[in-house]
């Protein structure tokens, strides 16, 4: 007698590891390898100068942009504070690296720790605060740090800055694009396996009830200012790191990039990329560090034009526009930003040729 087999319609789990599971298939485990091996060792070979000056723009901008969608996304403690954060990160590695003479790679590490310790500091008022009050908060630990990075001289160096020394690892200059790339795209990959296993974990599931309702969340016995200061602590983390990593990237830093703007780019990409999403988190830093690029070459093609150079200083305050456009269509839209796109792109081609 013949054996009918019957194909699964769904993912049924039994078991919680299997709830557990990063990826829910070996086709997605596969693809994965396949994306890390392309990023680590294909592109840094065959993209331009240029294209790799980007592409490490954007791995950096994603990290940080993955810390404060920790905090926001998951955990619903809203900030904008995330830029000024980004600042510390980018001055401590700066600070460690000359007059500590630390190394690169302890001087970044280090540099995301001090700013997790200064971003708990400004996180004491979700102890009391929430939703607009702890946004005004927030935005008072922005301009307090913007302050403190122009006018502590002795330290930062004010409005010259600083210029950090070439970065080497075991002895080698990684400097230039090509080798920074390797280093930049090593730390995406590992910033955000910790971020998806954060995110499984209890810590993560904790974030997300506090979320959700920090009441009922109390209710249930997670101890509400503890695991809010931890979510401020690892969102500053990521974004400390970030920091460190752009310092040495660009070799000279100073304080005017560290603005409410920056703050408002982080939250830009973690809305248009899919707020509680790691993978949007990574969508929205490609889209706003594009929209960027785009807008700048635009401007720079019509200067040059000679003609209509007057257009161009009507061309180069668009960001602003865009980006708040942007923010507004997919709020209108969608609301579960890139992430989501993607996920129903994938499901279609999972779903191919039925429609169920």
């Amino acid at each position: 007698m013949r054996k009918l087999r019957f194909r699964p319609c769904g993912n049924f789990k039994e078991y919680y590891e299997q709830e557990l599971t990063i990826f829910e298939t070996d086709f997605g485990r596969m693809w994965m390898w396949i994306g890390l091996f392309l990023l680590l060792f294909v592109v840094p070979f065959v993209g331009s100068p240029y294209t790799l000056y980007v592409l490490n723009n954007i791995a950096i901008a994603a990290i940080a942009a993955i810390g404060l969608n920790i905090l926001i996304g998951y955990t619903g403690q809203i900030s904008l504070g995330h830029g000024a954060f980004f600042g510390v990160g980018a001055y401590s590695a700066a600070i460690l690296a000359t007059k500590a003479g630390f190394p690169f790679w302890l001087s970044v590490i280090l540099a995301g720790a001090v700013t997790a310790i200064v971003g708990m500091i400004f996180g004491i008022p979700s102890l009391r605060l929430k939703h607009l009050y702890l946004t005004i908060a927030t935005l008072a630990g922005q301009f307090i740090i913007e302050y403190v990075l122009v006018h502590w001289e002795s330290l930062t160096g004010g409005a010259e800055g600083i210029i950090l020394p070439e970065p080497t690892i075991f002895g080698l200059n990684v400097s230039a694009d090509r080798a920074f790339s390797w280093v930049v795209f090593f730390s995406f990959a590992v910033m955000c396996w910790m971020a998806v296993n954060l995110a499984r974990s209890r810590y993560g599931r904790a974030f997300v009830a506090i979320r959700d309702n920090d009441r009922a969340a109390e209710g249930m016995g997670i101890p509400l200012f503890r695991y809010k200061l931890l979510s401020f602590g690892i969102s500053s983390f990521y974004a400390g790191f970030a920091g460190g990593l752009w310092a040495y990237y660009t070799v000279s830093i100073t304080p005017e990039p560290f603005t409410l703007f920056l703050s408002i780019e982080y939250i830009a990409m973690i809305i248009i990329g899919g707020l509680g999403s790691i993978s949007g988190s990574v969508f929205g830093a490609v889209f706003i560090i594009m929209l960027n690029e785009i807008l700048s070459q635009a401007t720079q093609y019509i200067m040059n034009l000679g003609a209509f150079a007057g257009i161009a200083l009507t061309v180069a305050p668009l960001r602003e526009f865009v980006f708040g456009l942007a923010i507004v269509l997919f709020l209108i839209f969608e609301p579960r930003g890139l992430a989501e796109v993607w996920r129903i792109i994938r499901s279609s081609f999972r779903l191919w040729p039925f429609a169920y």
